[in-house]
């Protein structure tokens, strides 16, 4: 099948690629030149396991193409994927400017029955939004919508984890589509089935419903997602007041088949492109709609504040005026196996050591790059706390001359470290560890200083025996 994918972020560009993998001939657009020149070189603009493989393999074998040619674009697909960012506006709400964009360009040149397929992340409502864009400048054109210039608008909502978005979306746990029950829909209904036919051999996965609800199940399993993990860091701290370890918590309720383990680790806070736009923009919709949403504002509170919890016991242990120390970072990026800095607890963590007179010497396996970049942009005010944030290239490099560690991103090279090595390094044998990496007992065995969220802090009697504290 011919398919046109509008926008080479994370979503288009992993939807474009695994759509040629299978077999469909893919024409992936962006108004970027940068990116597109990056894809034609061979490059990926992104950092995301598999992908770039992928790519390699479809551009090889004739499947896939990208430019920035729109007209081109349109008169290519008979399927048009909109995957465009939909980035919040200052109510919270998502900015449709893109995808509204894209759809007025797909009605501009339209020619011929199309299906416009929304996969960007939008609110309720969109669909029709698009319906009546696409109407406008087909009748600009002097073009009836109900020829064959026709189109349906579909809602597939992608669920895609950074980090595993390959894999995800060739071995898919659901494939949600809203159509409109209408002709033009019964067309598109078809279509998409055919589309999807490869992902459903063993056993169905698709489940069809109308495009608002469709457009709905997205924001409502995100807001779900982050409901668990700011549930869970709520508990951590009230753990860490009356004694409690917080994994020995979630073990007990997590094998509770009702309630499992998935996305119940306290931590530092959530971030990326997903979690928190989607919350605010579920609220909002709420709100524009005389509701309140009142667990998902507690939600978005809790994130917050949870990402100054390890700061706070970092001055708790060290003082508010951290002038003179020197701090190793370990882990920027929002999660593991992705680059992507965007809404990072990281972000947080580091500007608040820098606004109380530190050092930081941070690493991060992948984004190193991208991060630099972002803070250079979250500091440009403060170039004087700019000059005193390096980024290094190995683990190592970050410990040599710091105070102590902070672990922000629980990448998998930071699981099993060489602890003596760590101890060494360090000026002073203390961990912060935003992600519960460590067992406090083994690390006050070793001699090491070990906060963690939620967890008892432990320390060694004069016999060596472990004793857990506040």
């Amino acid at each position: 099948m011919k398919v046109t994918i509008v926008g080479t972020g994370y979503v288009g560009l992993v939807t474009g690629a695994c759509l040629a993998e299978i077999g469909n001939d893919v024409f992936c657009v962006d108004v970027d030149p940068r990116k597109i020149e990056i894809l034609n070189n061979g490059g990926v603009p992104i950092h995301e396991p598999g992908l770039q493989e992928m790519l390699r393999r479809t551009r090889a074998a004739g499947r896939i193409q990208f430019s920035t040619d729109v007209k081109a674009s349109v008169e290519h697909g008979d399927i048009q994927f909109i995957a465009v960012g939909t980035p919040p506006d200052e109510d919270g709400s998502a900015d449709l400017q893109y995808v509204l964009a894209a759809a007025r360009n797909i009605g501009k040149y339209s020619n011929g029955f199309k299906v416009i397929v929304d996969k960007s992340t939008v609110p309720v409502g969109t669909a029709l939004q698009v319906r009546r864009v696409v109407e406008e400048e087909l009748k600009a054109r002097g073009l009836d919508a109900s020829d064959k210039h026709g189109f349906s608008v579909v809602s597939n909502p992608e669920f895609l984890k950074e980090g595993a978005a390959v894999d995800d979306f060739m071995r898919p746990d659901r494939i949600v589509i809203g159509i409109d029950g209408d002709r033009a829909g019964d067309v598109a209904r078809e279509k998409m089935k055919r589309l999807y036919a490869p992902f459903n051999r063993n056993h169905e996965r698709t489940l069809y419903m109308d495009v608002r609800s469709a457009e709905f199940t997205k924001y409502a399993a995100n807001a779900m997602l982050a409901t668990r993990i700011s549930f869970m860091n709520d508990l951590s701290n009230l753990a860490d007041t009356v004694g409690a370890d917080i994994e020995a918590v979630r073990r007990g309720i997590g094998s509770d088949p009702r309630i499992g383990y998935h996305f119940l680790y306290a931590g530092c806070g959530y971030g990326g492109s997903c979690f928190p736009k989607d919350v605010q923009a579920l609220a909002q919709t709420a709100r524009e709609n005389g509701h309140t949403l009142r667990i998902l504002e507690a939600v978005e509170a809790v994130n917050s504040d949870q990402k100054e919890v390890l700061v706070n016991k970092i001055t708790k242990r060290m003082g508010e005026d951290l002038r003179g120390r020197t701090f190793a970072v370990w882990g920027l990026a929002f999660k593991p196996n992705t680059d992507d800095m965007r809404e990072a607890s990281s972000r947080r963590i580091v500007e608040a050591l820098l606004a109380r007179g530190a050092t930081v010497r941070a690493y991060d396996p992948v984004a190193r790059d991208e991060a630099e970049r972002v803070f250079a942009l979250d500091l440009v005010d403060r170039p004087e706390d700019m000059k005193r944030v390096h980024f290094v290239r190995t683990q190592q490099d970050a410990l040599a001359g710091a105070d102590a560690l902070v672990i922000v991103t629980e990448w998998k090279e930071f699981k099993s470290p060489d602890f003596a090595h760590l101890k060494s390094a360090l000026k002073l044998p203390v961990i912060f560890d935003g992600r519960n990496l460590y067992e406090p007992e083994a690390m006050a065995e070793l001699g090491i200083d070990y906060y963690a969220i939620g967890r008892p802090h432990v320390e060694l009697d004069r016999n060596g025996q472990a004793n857990a504290g506040n």
